[in-house]
C-alpha cells in the first residue's frame, strides 16, 4: 500500500502566495467571521418576532434552517477540498456567504429569513471542513488550536456585536449584514492569495456523494468522544436559539445586551479554556472538560429554577469552560489520525456529528416550549445533558489510558 503523503512543509510556498504565518492568520480570521455571522442573527430574532409575530417554535425552525443546510453541505461537500484543493473551496464558500447577506437585507418575511439562513448554513458547511483542514495542513499544532478557539471567539463577537447594534444603532437588521458584507469581501480578496496545501486529484464528483467519510484508523476515537461532544453542541444550540430569551426571563431585563451576554459568557469562557489547556494531554483535557461541563450545567439549572441571574451566568461560564476544554480535547484526539488527503473528510464527519447535536435538540426544545414553557423546558434539557455528561465521563474512565487498552484491529 502506498504510504500517506507527508504533511506539507512550511516552505517554500508558491510564488505570489501568502507565507505560512500570514496564511494561518487569514484562515483564522475567516473562521472567526464565519462563526460571527452565524451567531449575529440571534440577537435580531426579537426584532423579527416583533415585526412578524412568530412563535418560539418558528424561531427554532429558522435557526434549524441554518443548521440543516450546514449539515447537508458537510455531507455533500465535506471531502471536496481533498480533491479540488482548499483555496478553491474556500473562495466558493465566501461567495455564497456574501450572497446570503444580500438575502438578509431583503428579508421581509419568515420565509425570506429561512432562505437567507439556509444559504448562510450552506456556505458555512462548505467552508468548515476546508479551512479546518487547511489550518492543520499549514501547522498541525497551531491549526488544531485555532480550530478550537476560532468558533468560540467568532460566536461571541457575532452575538455581542449584533446586540450592541440592536441596542444603539439605527436599522440593525440591515447594518449588521452591511458590516459583515464588507469584512467578507475583504477576506475573499485575501483568500485569493492563500497557498494551496494539497494537490488536486481525481474523484471530485464521486466525493459529492453524501456520506460521512471518517478514516478507518480514526473511527474508534470518534466514537469515544461522541457522547461528550454531543452534550457540548446540544448546549451551544440551545443557547444560540433560545438562550437570549431565557436570559431575559431569568434576569427580568429586556435589553438585547442581556441575550448577547448569555451567548458570549458561554463561548468566551470556552475560548479561554481552550487556551488554558492547549499544552495538556488530550485525554486529561477531555476528562476535566466533561466534569466541568456537568458542574456548570448544575449551577445553571439552579439559576433557572430560582430565576437567579448571577447563578445562571456563573453556571454558563463554568459550563462554557467545560465545553471549550472538551471540544479541544476531542479535536486534538483526532487530528493526528488522518493523512493530509483524509483531513477534509475527517473534519466533515466530526462537524457533521457536532452540528446534528447543535440543531435537532434545538428544534425539540422549540416544540417543548410551546407545551411546557421556557423555564420547564430548560430544566428538562439541562437535566438530560447532565445525565449524558455523566455517562460520557463513566465511559472514558472505564476505557482507561490509551496505552492500557487492548489493541483494536
Amino acid at each position: 500500500m502506498k504510504p500517506a503523503a507527508p504533511a506539507p512543509s512550511p516552505s517554500p510556498l508558491p510564488a505570489g502566495r501568502l507565507g505560512q504565518r500570514a496564511a494561518l492568520w487569514l484562515l483564522a480570521s475567516i473562521s472567526v467571521t464565519f462563526l460571527a455571522a452565524s451567531s449575529a442573527p440571534s440577537p435580531l430574532y426579537a426584532l423579527y418576532r416583533d415585526a412578524w409575530g412568530f412563535s418560539a417554535l418558528t424561531l427554532t425552525l429558522v435557526f434549524a434552517s441554518y443548521a440543516f443546510a450546514l449539515l447537508a453541505a458537510l455531507l455533500v461537500f465535506g471531502a471536496l477540498s481533498d480533491h479540488r484543493g482548499r483555496r478553491e473551496v474556500i473562495l466558493f464558500a465566501l461567495g455564497l456567504e456574501i450572497g446570503s447577506f444580500v438575502l438578509f437585507w431583503r428579508a421581509d418575511s419568515v420565509a425570506a429569513l429561512v432562505g437567507a439562513r439556509a444559504l448562510q448554513g450552506l456556505a458555512t458547511g462548505i467552508a468548515t471542513s476546508a479551512f479546518s483542514a487547511a489550518l492543520i495542513d499549514i501547522d498541525r499544532a497551531r491549526g488544531a488550536l485555532v480550530n478550537s478557539v476560532a468558533p468560540m471567539v467568532g460566536m461571541a463577537f457575532g452575538a455581542l456585536g449584533a446586540s450592541v447594534l440592536v441596542q444603539f444603532a439605527p436599522a440593525p437588521t440591515r447594518l449588521v449584514f452591511e458590516l459583515l458584507f464588507l469584512v467578507f469581501v475583504a477576506q475573499a480578496v485575501g483568500a485569493f492569495f492563500l497557498p494551496e496545501t494539497v494537490p488536486r486529484r481525481d474523484g471530485a464528483w464521486r466525493s459529492l456523494r453524501p456520506r460521512i467519510e471518517i478514516p478507518l484508523q480514526a473511527r474508534a476515537a470518534v466514537w469515544e468522544v461522541l457522547p461528550v461532544n454531543t452534550a457540548q453542541w446540544v448546549l451551544a444550540g440551545f443557547y444560540l436559539s433560545l438562550g437570549p430569551t431565557l436570559a431575559k426571563v431569568i434576569t427580568g431585563v429586556a435589553s438585547p445586551l442581556v441575550g448577547g451576554a448569555a451567548i458570549a459568557s458561554l463561548v468566551l469562557s470556552a475560548a479561554a479554556a481552550v487556551l488554558a489547556v492547549r499544552d495538556q494531554s488530550p485525554r486529561r483535557v477531555l476528562l476535566g472538560g466533561t466534569a466541568m461541563l456537568a458542574v456548570g450545567l448544575a449551577i445553571t439549572l439552579a439559576g433557572v429554577a430560582r430565576l437567579s441571574g448571577p447563578a445562571f451566568f456563573a453556571g454558563t461560564v463554568v459550563a462554557g469552560a467545560g465545553f471549550g476544554a472538551g471540544f479541544n480535547g476531542s479535536l486534538r484526539s483526532l487530528v493526528s489520525l488522518a493523512a493530509p488527503q483524509e483531513r477534509g473528510g475527517l473534519m466533515s464527519g466530526f462537524f457533521t456529528m457536532s452540528y446534528l447535536a447543535f440543531s435537532l435538540p434545538a428544534i425539540a426544545a422549540g416544540f417543548a416550549v410551546g407545551h411546557f414553557g421556557l423555564q420547564a423546558t430548560s430544566l428538562g434539557f439541562g437535566a438530560a445533558l447532565i445525565l449524558l455528561t455523566a455517562v460520557a465521563l463513566l465511559l472514558m474512565v472505564r476505557a482507561g489510558e490509551p496505552a492500557d487498552r487492548p489493541a483494536r484491529p
